[in-house]
């Protein structure tokens, strides 16, 4: 071990003896570089303690290994889940991902962005805040970086990748409908275009079934706090005898994870069986949502194939493969999974 801190790279090459191209070769593909000359260079790398400013390599690149990852709540862990695979799926094929969360904020999502537009990223995979996005700042800057957008489908990017709600939803009114008595839709003033457009599936679903639809919205303003919204508006729902069914589908879990605890804490009994009060689905099959009492019924959403996609069409933008001409939308299916609050 040396005494002697490197500094920079030009330091790194003279006591290390190898070439300053090589090195940039080397850090920008280790594989491309002869095997004992790899070897060397590892062991200068742990003799010397050096640790490279990546950063600053991939600025001096005309194509760096940076891949952008933002979303509107990291620590929502449906958020949380699709960024580790993506995470994993961008690591696995040598790039390096950097995770921004917007938090809920305009304005964050802005920085963000700028952010990660002067790091000179390969590319990006954005799931936009969507009603508080501030789309042409977004729009500016797909237009400047290969961008992937998944999850919340705002006009911007090639591509978008995402559940197509105008079959899932469908699948759970029909369920619901079959084994009960026909749901109402409870939700919360929308915070991206998904909301919508389960809104317009369960609308159409229910009257092509030969039911009355019945939309229930939040009051409270709108925001992230999903839970939160869920549980104040049902304990208010409930007193006031205001639901017009005793199905109720919500329209994301988070919601109906609150709805439940406001029927335990009305001492209404949630489930599909004698002796219970209420029914209550939701939708995504959120990491939390086999954990609540009784656990949830739901659509789920195929995060490995929406991450998956997400991820080969950023890497063929990148690879300056040629895409469909416009925007192209890829919009995978639901799957009904059943469990005991419905």
């Amino acid at each position: 071990m040396s005494d002697k801190r490197i500094r920079n790279m030009e330091e790194f090459a003279t006591v290390s003896g190898i070439s300053r191209p090589t090195l940039s070769k080397f850090f920008h593909d280790p594989e491309s570089v002869r095997k004992s000359t790899k070897a060397k260079i590892e062991s200068a790398l742990d003799k010397f303690e050096y640790k490279p400013n990546i950063f600053a390599i991939n600025q001096n690149r005309k194509l760096t290994k940076t891949i952008g990852i933002l979303v509107p709540y990291l620590s929502d862990p449906f958020f949380a889940e699709v960024v580790r695979i993506i995470e994993r799926l961008c690591i696995d094929a040598g790039y390096w991902p950097i995770v921004f969360s917007a938090h809920g904020k305009t304005e964050l999502e802005n920085n963000a962005l700028s952010t990660l537009q002067s790091l000179k990223p390969a590319g990006a995979l954005i799931a936009p805040l969507g009603r508080s996005s501030d789309l042409e700042s977004v729009e500016r800057f797909t237009k400047e970086v290969p961008t992937v957008v998944f999850d919340s489908n705002v006009p911007v990017g090639k591509a978008f990748v995402g559940s197509d709600n105008f079959q899932s939803i469908p699948l759970i009114v029909e369920y619901l409908c079959r084994t009960g008595e026909a749901p109402c839709f409870f939700e919360m003033p929308p915070v991206n275009p998904n909301a919508n457009k389960r809104r317009e599936a369960y609308i159409a679903t229910m009257e092509r079934l030969g039911h009355e639809p019945q939309v229930i919205m939040a009051t409270g303003g709108g925001g992230w706090n999903f839970e939160q919204i869920g549980l104040e508006n049902g304990l208010r729902l409930i007193a006031e005898r205001a639901l017009p069914s005793n199905t109720v589908l919500c329209s994301n879990d988070r919601i109906a994870v609150g709805l439940i605890a406001a029927a335990y804490q009305r001492g209404l009994r949630v489930g599909h069986g004698e002796g219970c009060a209420m029914r209550i689905a939701g939708h995504d099959d959120h990491p939390w949502s086999r954990f609540t009492c009784p656990p949830l019924t739901t659509v789920s959403q195929d995060y490995k194939a929406i991450t998956t996609k997400s991820v080969e069409i950023l890497f063929d933008l990148i690879q300056g493969e040629e895409l469909p001409a416009g925007r192209t939308e890829y919009l995978f299916e639901g799957k009904l999974v059943l469990r005991s609050s419905a």
